[in-house]
């Protein structure tokens, strides 16, 4: 098993990427931390697993993540893979003239602030465990931009993509390798219910080579690599899981 005695702690576990992560990595043998600010659906998922506590998280405070990390380490007397993957999509999230500033607070908050916060106080447990991975949910649009335009959620994953960066070259000498996972469109709920029309869609899937939306087993499939130790000299980088789509648009340097 690739996650064999591992502790996995995965933040926005009640659904799509991080319940589909958190399956797969409990199948890989890893005892998993579900965390989710639904405490329903993150109990749901614990209830899947059969090693597995879940906890109440809002990632946007530290109080909450100070406390995930904890739970992780009283529960089960180490961390070993962070996965920061709690985000969201607000469906009033627009261009910069016509987004209001709630919407741009809530959603930095969420997703930059709540990756920030869960390597502040994970990062220290992976180094009493001697190592380990965080990998950081970051998306297809802080490398692009949006089509549909979102501009907080796409500031809010290019923070992600340079924060992986930074904390990769300072914690590179310790044994902790951190990587950004940027999934392209999935056939999710939280895509799913901002891309509300078919218009929306069918606007957004015109770019990808594959034709469709990818599914969040398959980034979970990516998330296991980059959790495993298959991807032990593998750090600072962002892993590209989006149909070909950033290739078709990206020139190459």
């Amino acid at each position: 098993m690739r996650l064999k005695d591992k502790v996995a702690l995965i933040t926005g576990a009640g659904s799509g990427i991080g319940r589909e992560a958190a399956l797969l990595f409990a199948k890989e043998g890893a005892a998993i931390v579900v965390v989710d600010v639904n405490e329903q659906a993150a109990r749901e998922t614990a209830a899947l697993i059969d090693k597995a506590i879940h906890v109440r998280a809002d990632v946007s405070k530290a109080s909450d993540c100070q406390q995930m990390v904890a739970a992780a380490e009283q529960a089960f007397g180490k961390l070993d893979v962070l996965f920061n993957n709690a985000g969201i999509m607000h469906a009033k999230d627009d261009d910069a003239v016509s987004t209001d500033e709630g919407i741009w607070d809530l959603t930095l908050d969420t997703n930059a602030k709540g990756v920030f916060l869960g390597c502040k106080y994970g990062i220290p447990a992976l180094r009493r465990a001697g190592g380990g991975s965080v990998i950081n949910t970051a998306s297809f649009v802080a490398r692009l931009g949006a089509a549909t335009p979102q501009i907080a959620y796409t500031a809010s994953k290019g923070a992600v993509l340079a924060m992986t960066r930074e904390l990769a070259v300072i914690h590179a000498r310790e044994n902790i390798r951190v990587n950004a996972l940027s999934p392209g469109p999935l056939r999710t709920e939280l895509l799913m219910s901002y891309l509300n029309t078919e218009e929306k869609r069918r606007r957004r899937l015109v770019h990808v080579p594959m034709g469709r939306f990818g599914e969040a087993k398959e980034i979970a499939q990516a998330a296991l690599y980059l959790a495993s130790d298959e991807s032990s000299y593998v750090t600072g980088t962002e892993f590209l899981v989006d149909g070909g789509l950033t290739a078709a648009y990206v020139t190459p340097e």
